[in-house]
């Protein structure tokens, strides 16, 4: 087992801490966290390796000594697009171009061996605090909508995309992918917008990767009462006005 240094913390997030270590990387869960969703977080980027996607590879699985599992990483120099889009808001519309056709060619890849998207989508609306009727909605709609086995990031988030300084774009937190529909996908980081009560970003979003991938609004919109009701399964008060008005499948047809 490697020696962990714990020193310096780069990111802090709900059950889990980010350190540096030299040329590595330790994301920490806390003891609470299950053994099956690291693990799986871990397969989960080693399948998306063979893509040959420029993400950071898996280097080591672990323990630290008090039982907390360790996922260890190679570290990838450079800044999120979040960061570049904070620092420098007159850059905002070039770093967004440039993570939206990032999410177009990732979606353009196949990694067969993930979980299949709409079975995970069904697991999710069975977990949702709504009313049966509601679910069988969901489900019908998710039935008739197209199977696709493309991969999607499952979280793609200009936080999970760091530009180096020689321009190579890397993509972090593979830890939702799934295979499926492109659509779900970008549904899923409009949401994740405004959620954020970032309407404005979230509208610029969708509008430039309408006009970047050909494909209508309305095929993306089809996906967003599935991943609020998604989202909704886990239980954040206050996401849930916001999420219970998008389930409302009518509003989306």
């Amino acid at each position: 087992m490697s020696k962990f240094n714990f020193d310096n913390v780069i990111a802090v997030r709900k059950n889990k801490k980010i350190y540096r270590d030299g040329e590595r990387v330790m994301k920490v869960f806390n003891s609470d966290y299950s053994k099956t969703d690291v693990l799986n977080e871990a397969l989960n980027q080693a399948r998306v390796e063979t893509t040959g996607l420029n993400i950071p590879k898996i280097l080591e699985v672990s323990q630290t000594t008090e039982g907390e599992w360790v996922i260890v990483t190679e570290f990838i120099e450079g800044k999120t697009l979040q960061q570049l889009m904070d620092e420098s808001p007159e850059d905002k519309e070039k770093y967004m171009e440039m993570f939206v056709k990032l999410q177009i060619e990732v979606c353009k890849n196949k990694c067969t061996l993930l979980t299949k998207l709409k079975d995970k989508m069904t697991n999710k609306i069975e977990l949702a605090n709504i009313d049966s009727a509601t679910k069988y909605e969901l489900r019908t709609r998710l039935e008739g909508i197209a199977r696709q086995n493309q991969l999607c990031h499952g979280d793609f988030i200009p936080s999970n995309v760091i530009l180096k300084e020689d321009g190579t774009l890397y993509i972090l937190d593979w830890a939702h992918a799934t295979q499926g529909a492109p659509c779900c996908d970008a549904a899923r980081t409009y949401l994740t917008y405004c959620l954020d009560n970032d309407f404005e970003t979230a509208n610029q979003y969708l509008e430039m990767y309408c006009s970047l991938s050909g494909i209508p609004t309305r095929n993306i919109q089809r996906w967003l009462p599935i991943v609020a009701a998604s989202q909704s399964a886990k239980n954040i008060p206050e996401e849930r006005e916001l999420l219970l008005s998008w389930i409302n499948v009518s509003d989306f047809e």
